[in-house]
């Protein structure tokens, strides 16, 4: 059995339990904290409470989410946050991307963190997925085999190109990952340009340049920094008649051309069930790194039609969703 079956089937099987097996202390109140670049009021957020509700944890009654918790705070705007929320000594913190959770594990390693990256492993955030180690443990979202997933993809809904682009987080994107990609895309006749951007003031001229430069189509790649920014990018993209895939489908569904990867509600779930198992008394490092099990692939036809770009009809047959 693989072992992303075995975690599967080992939620299904937490799932199936007996509220009275589930039910938390009685009496008690559990106290969370946050550290995430998404905002209070986000679906996925609000997707995360309800999850936790469905599993016996109540905000406002059994439930207090910390007031030092950071909602929407991206990597560049951590400030003292992170000794605030160790501090306040919550029974556990739902934490990411790296940098967010990176800064919390400076701090303590006693409070449980549920992080969120792109590769927990490759981060050194934990020692391997089944055996995390220390007092984290997280999500992994493959978003370097997803990455080149998405090119593939980009390559087969432009058709006839020769030249692509790729949107980096020069923070966090490894160069051997980007050089994989490249070499990727020069095997298939392509010739690819990495454009690395560090913070949203950075992101408009970057897809400027890749236009500039002759990119026939963008490959947003994964990072927080572009989902939060998402529709900045979205716009520029727009305006500039350039195809872009993006690490979301619901990228797609906010105006974006392709998204292939995870929900973002669904991982925010997931993230949920973890802190369920740690805040019922599971360590961390007996809880093994997850990483997502669906993956959807939507195609906006409206957003084609208005840059002018035509999907190949094969692509549309396969895809999960099309935005007519």
């Amino acid at each position: 059995m693989r072992r992303r079956e075995f975690i599967g089937l080992l939620g299904a099987a937490a799932g199936a339990l007996p509220l009275s097996a589930r039910a938390q202390d009685s009496g008690r109140t559990y106290r969370l904290g946050f550290l995430i670049p998404a905002n209070r009021d986000a679906p996925a957020v609000l997707a995360m409470f309800d999850e936790l509700r469905r599993n016996g944890f109540v905000e406002g009654q059994n439930l207090i989410v910390i007031p030092e918790s950071g909602f929407g705070i991206s990597s560049d705007r951590l400030g003292d946050l992170p000794v605030a929320l160790v501090t306040a000594a919550p029974d556990a913190i739902i934490s990411g991307p790296d940098l967010h959770t990176r800064s919390l594990q400076r701090l303590t390693r006693t409070i449980p963190l549920i992080g969120m990256t792109e590769d927990m492993v490759a981060a050194g955030l934990v020692e391997s997925l089944d055996r995390p180690g220390g007092n984290t443990t997280g999500i992994s979202l493959l978003s370097p085999e997803l990455d080149g997933k998405r090119q593939d993809l980009l390559i087969e809904a432009v058709p006839g190109a020769r030249r692509m682009a790729a949107l980096a987080d020069s923070r966090i994107t490894p160069p051997r990952h980007l050089e994989a990609l490249r070499a990727s895309a020069r095997a298939r006749g392509i010739e690819l340009s990495i454009l690395g951007v560090s913070k949203s003031d950075e992101i408009v001229s970057a897809i400027d340049s890749a236009k500039m430069a002759g990119a026939e189509a963008l490959n947003v790649l994964a990072t927080p920094l572009f989902f939060v920014n998402g529709r900045m990018v979205i716009e520029r993209v727009a305006a500039l008649h350039l195809p872009a895939i993006y690490q979301w489908p619901d990228m797609a569904e906010q105006g974006g051309l392709v998204g292939y990867g995870p929900r973002f509600a669904e991982v925010y779930r997931q993230r949920a069930r973890m802190a369920t198992r740690i805040l019922r008394g599971t360590k961390p490092a007996d809880v093994p790194v997850e990483q997502p099990t669906r993956f959807e692939l939507v195609v906006n036809l409206r957003t084609a039609k208005a840059i002018g770009h035509q999907f190949p009809v094969a692509l549309l047959q396969r895809a999960d969703q099309v935005i007519e």
